[in-house]
């Protein structure tokens, strides 16, 4: 298909399938489509072709686009990338082919009309290039003939008396029962190719296929954690993808054999009826024994191996935004902000390091203490570091000994008089990035362990800043991460920082290196020449500025700039989202009101004021002016949630503490498909399984929870052996799910 009426293509799949590499009959959580017009596709195209990236076409290319959000936007990428994908492997069919001298405008026809893959091969596989089978052998001894009478069906012959004329020993065919057998193979090879035969098994496998799973031989009395699976059957278009990758990690651990399971003899005779079997024909039999041939050899395998790829991809990309959701939350958790912090990475036998950082997060000292082994000592070093820097929190890291530690320092400061919060902050990651490549860059010269303290300070400070150095998949928030395409993992997690990244914002003048790699058009060797340029000539006074760094070029500086702050800097909207090309439609609503850019930026009033039809047209549309307006009543505004630190029970800090029934406060640290994990401050987090979250019907809990919610629960059950902690969110009144959301 010609690539000129790409937009059409792609604004077609986006009102008809889900936002999938393969539109399939099995859908258990059927995504809506969304239907885009053809002009907001092709302009999204052409913005695509031009350079420019998600996070700037959303935000300051609304006019073009008629106010498409990220989503669309990375739809309509994704569909894209698909089709020009689909279109590069028809042409590689389509020559291969025309090199056999098969092409005909009936396969090119067909061809043309593919829309997936999927269909795509198995157009292709009558003639794609085939190892040495069983039918090619026959036809090597001339059974072919043979095998058309048995496919033609005719309502004469006899099948035996036929098949002598073909009985050739020096041909390897030494008998009647030879012949007939090879002609068999023949036809059962044309059968598993037909395509119309091929379409009806996969839509059996699809809509009446059962993945069935038994134990693995020697298996079915070892203990597991797959042991609710060793006699397991559930319909393909109905099972959860939790439960499809928890049934293929068992099969690669060897504990567990699945496969798709359909009625084989009711398929045989529908796909006999398909390829032309006639009752009274003397060849029906022959039919139907080549039939069931394929289906247990040819077709039905490569059916079921399909139906597996499909499963595990359907899988893969649920578990993927799972993923991706978890981390957008995390990411996007509200901050502390600019103050200084204590940040304190516990330990028993090598003590607690402490290390302190200012409102900016730059590195001021580290101590190490012992409370457990010299209590009035550790106590005495942690306030003499508390008087000296003066912290508005301490930062406690969440792993072993972190509830001990918090205690230690919440007792202390209590006794003493010292009004600062002790925060518990999650140090998943923390070891990763200590030994990152980042943090010797960093701190050269400290000790992992003193890094780890003060990551754990900057994530109290911004979550966001700090994250962006360490793997997502390091952070452990989202489901079989590790079993999951990669690629597809990485793919979505790049996008998820980069919006994330870009919604926020990006003060110039602090922001790391790995944080500005995910600023819109900058990536990592631009990062490397803003840090560059701010080491050599100090801080940016202006977003102008930026033009005189190593590499920014005009295309580079259009897509970044809006995105990166700088607080009292030169130009009065250059700490907030106002893009620098609207700077002159501002001065002009400034000298309108018969006052200067530079007050009506600090008068949130004079912004409300504006008459909002004298500046709207082609050019502007409504949804850019909100953002110019609300940028006006609060330029450089956090879209995050203000901080509120999660208070733990002083009483529970061990798995063993826990009691059925006892309710605590608690943070999401996990959602998954079957329900979310709870930090309730016992080094354990317990599950609130998806029937547990909310006193109404759940089916994806992602709707009603996010990493990061505080939840209050009650303890279900407590498995000491296992270190299980099952927990319920429902029947708690006020308490309940609807009044725990920040």
């Amino acid at each position: 298909m010609a690539a000129d009426n790409l937009d059409s293509r792609v604004a077609e799949a986006l009102s008809t399938e889900p936002f999938s590499i393969e539109s399939h009959p099995i859908e258990p959580y059927p995504i809506e489509p969304h239907p885009i017009e053809r002009h907001a596709v092709a302009a999204v195209l052409a913005l695509l072709e031009e350079g420019a990236t998600v996070p700037f076409i959303a935000r300051y290319r609304k006019e073009r686009t008629g106010n498409l959000d990220e989503v669309q936007i990375r739809a309509i990428e994704e569909q894209r990338a698909r089709l020009m994908a689909l279109d590069r492997r028809r042409e590689s069919i389509l020559a291969s082919i025309e090199e056999q001298g098969k092409m005909t405008d009936a396969i090119r026809h067909a061809m043309d009309r593919a829309r997936t893959k999927a269909e795509l091969e198995a157009l292709y596989l009558p003639y794609k290039r085939k190892r040495r089978t069983r039918a090619a052998v026959a036809r090597e001894r001339g059974l072919l003939p043979l095998a058309e009478r048995i496919l033609a069906q005719p309502s004469d012959g006899d099948p035996y008396r036929e098949a002598r004329a073909f009985v050739d020993r020096v041909n390897d065919v030494p008998d009647v029962a030879s012949a007939l057998a090879g002609a068999r193979d023949i036809v059962a090879e044309i059968v598993s190719e037909h395509l119309e035969a091929r379409q009806a098994t996969k839509e059996t496998f699809a809509r009446h296929g059962r993945l069935s799973c038994k134990a693995a031989r020697g298996k079915a009395k070892t203990k597991s954690k797959f042991e609710q699976y060793y006699a397991f059957s559930e319909p393909v278009a109905k099972i959860p993808t939790h439960r499809v990758l928890a049934i293929f990690r068992g099969e690669s651990e060897g504990v567990l054999k699945a496969r798709v399971e359909v009625d084989s003899e009711r398929l045989a005779r529908q796909i006999s009826s398909i390829v032309g079997r006639k009752n009274r024909s003397p060849f029906a039999r022959s039919l139907d024994e080549a039939v069931a041939d394929a289906l247990a050899r040819l077709l039905g395998p490569s059916v079921e191996n399909e139906m597996r790829g499909e499963l595990e991809e359907r899988a893969h990309r649920e578990a993927v935004n799972v993923f991706g959701e978890n981390l957008e939350s995390l990411l996007l958790a509200p901050p502390l902000g600019e103050y200084a912090v204590i940040g304190i990475d516990p330990g028993i036998r090598t003590g607690c390091k402490c290390a302190a950082v200012d409102a900016t997060g730059r590195f001021l000292e580290h101590v190490t203490i012992f409370p457990d082994r010299a209590r009035a000592k550790a106590a005495s070093q942690l306030l003499a570091m508390v008087r000296k820097h003066k912290p508005h929190a301490i930062a406690v890291g969440n792993g072993t000994a972190g509830r001990e530690t918090e205690s230690f320092a919440r007792v202390t400061l209590k006794e003493a008089q010292v009004d600062t919060m002790v925060v518990s902050v999650s140090e998943s990651g923390a070891s990763v990035y200590s030994a990152s490549d980042i943090a010797r860059e960093e701190h050269p010269d400290l000790d992992l362990t003193v890094r780890g303290a003060i990551s754990i300070a900057r994530r109290l400070q911004d979550p966001l800043a700090e994250l962006v150095k360490i793997d997502p998949k390091a952070i452990g928030v989202g489901q079989y991460q590790h079993d999951v395409d990669q690629k597809l993992l990485s793919a979505k997690l790049g996008q998820v920082t980069e919006s994330c990244v870009n919604r926020v914002g990006v003060e110039l003048n602090t922001a790391s290196a790995p944080l500005l790699t995910h600023v819109a058009g900058v990536g990592p060797s631009l990062a490397k020449n803003i840090i560059a340029h701010r080491k050599a000539n100090g801080r940016f006074r202006s977003r102008a500025a930026l033009k005189k760094v190593k590499g920014l070029g005009p295309k580079a500086y259009q897509q970044c700039v809006g995105f990166l702050r700088v607080r009292g800097g030169e130009h009065p909207l250059d700490g907030s989202a106002v893009h620098p090309e609207r700077y002159a439609l501002v001065e002009r609503m400034a000298r309108d009101r018969g006052t200067t850019m530079a007050r009506m930026a600090q008068s949130p009033e004079v912004a409300r004021q504006i008459e909002r039809a004298q500046y709207l047209g082609p050019d502007l549309s409504e949804a850019t002016l909100d953002d110019i307006l609300s940028e006006l009543e609060k330029p450089g505004r956090d879209p995050r949630k203000r901080f509120e630190p999660t208070k733990f029970r002083d009483d529970v800090r061990a798995i063993d503490d826990l009691k059925e029934g006892m309710k605590l406060e608690g943070v999401v640290t996990n959602v998954t498909d079957f329900g979310a994990f709870v930090d309730v401050g016992v080094h354990q987090d317990g599950l609130v399984h998806v029937s547990q979250l909310a006193d109404h019907y759940v089916s994806k809990p992602s709707d009603v929870v996010k990493v990061g919610d505080r939840l209050t629960v009650r303890v279900l059950s407590v498995d000491l052996d296992r270190r299980r902690i099952g927990l319920s969110a429902t029947g708690l009144g006020a308490t309940g799910l609807g009044a725990k959301r920040r």
